[in-house]
């Protein structure tokens, strides 16, 4: 809405951060904390500041990161594009965009349901939408602030020998949708701290944004296309909870004489009301095309029963499944508490797993 001013606060681990955006009103500068270790930002009417570690509270230094740029409502953010993460606060840089097809049986939920399918939930027609999203790099100092609400290291590769189960991570790589990007400008000719952002990126002042892909970005991109590559997305809301699902395959490995298929799955859990709510269990079913069906229940998630708040609303996790059949599909329901002690259950939408039929060997490392 031209001229309109919305404002929004966001706590990401221990950091608490503020914005305001204006619509057409021109870019609005903020600041962040230089060096590890910051502190919880302060917040203002029109900036997003962060203390410095230099100065512990009695100083609060402040150093400027940037300045806002409009939210693109249409067209995609290009390579190189500096960004805030919407909901966890990070700082990023757009690496490559990918184009997905967005499943959200909210909006299918007003149709009548069928017959009941394999998956436990009413058999909805489910239509794909695209949508964008982004492969990213994380700010390596704010990695530290976010890994109690969001893994750093969830992108994860099979490793090329002969342990079938062993994985390697990239950190600081994730999966941004569009709306969730927040683009800033830097003066900065190196405005993000990861290992891989020089390698991939060139300074470049005459192009807008001024960070342009090196062949080393194609190549890599190009190389490990089949094991990054985002194409379906999966949502459903039960009482006001939010489960986005998106599913990777990974490859197959041989292992006593028969082959395993391997797939990460990335969960963001997301609170849409102001009440506070706690994750207690999980309860997952998993069918393979070899006709096995499988429970799987336990406390939490990956370790952890996060509470999501109206301050703290999202938690963003991976996990990883394993068929001896090439597809299969899952489906499930996270039990979560209220303060009173009651309970109640929330969906986890039905996504299939499936295995690319062009398959090559997946990566031993990072190629160039």
């Amino acid at each position: 809405m031209a001229g309109c001013v919305a404002r929004r606060a966001l706590t990401v681990g221990s950091r608490w951060w503020s914005r305001s955006l204006t619509g057409t009103r021109g870019p609005r500068p903020f600041c962040a904390a230089g060096g590890a270790g910051a502190f919880p930002p302060v917040a203002t009417t029109t900036t997003l500041r962060h203390l410095s570690s230099r100065n512990r509270p009695e100083g609060k230094v402040l150093e400027t990161v940037g300045v806002f740029e409009v939210p693109k409502q249409n067209g995609k953010y290009e390579t190189g594009q500096l960004f805030l993460h919407s909901v966890f606060g990070y700082r990023g840089v757009v690496l490559f965009p990918w184009q997905a097809r967005l499943y959200d049986r909210d909006v299918a939920s007003a149709a009548p349901e069928k017959a009941e399918n394999p998956a436990g939930h009413g058999s909805k027609e489910v239509k794909g939408k695209t949508h964008t999203y982004y492969q990213v790099l994380i700010d390596a100092r704010d990695c530290p602030h976010i890994s109690q609400r969001s893994q750093t290291e969830a992108v994860t590769f099979l490793a090329n020998h002969d342990d079938s189960r062993a994985l390697y991570a990239i950190p600081g790589l994730d999966y941004v949708s569009h709306e969730d990007i927040l683009p800033y400008t830097s003066t900065d000719q190196v405005p993000i701290q990861h290992e891989l952002f020089e390698r991939f990126l060139l300074y470049d002042q005459t192009k807008a944004p001024p960070f342009v892909g090196r062949e080393t970005l194609r190549a890599w991109q190009e190389k490990n296309h089949p094991w990054l590559e985002l194409s379906d997305v999966h949502q459903e809301t039960t009482e006001n909870i939010r489960v986005t699902v998106i599913p990777f395959y990974m490859g197959m490995r041989e292992a006593q004489n028969s082959h395993v298929y391997w797939w990460r799955y990335c969960i963001r859990l997301e609170n849409l009301d102001s009440d506070v709510v706690q994750l207690q269990e999980r309860h997952w079913r998993i069918f393979s095309l070899s006709g096995t069906l499988e429970t799987v229940r336990g406390r939490g998630v990956v370790g952890r029963e996060p509470v999501l708040s109206k301050e703290q609303p999202a938690f963003q996790y991976s996990s990883h499944v394993s068929l001896q059949a090439s597809s299969g599909h899952m489906w499930g329901t996270f039990r979560f508490e209220r303060p009173d002690g009651s309970h109640f259950d929330i969906r986890i939408p039905p996504f299939s797993l499936e295995s690319n039929k062009d398959e090559k060997t997946p990566p031993s490392g990072l190629h160039w």
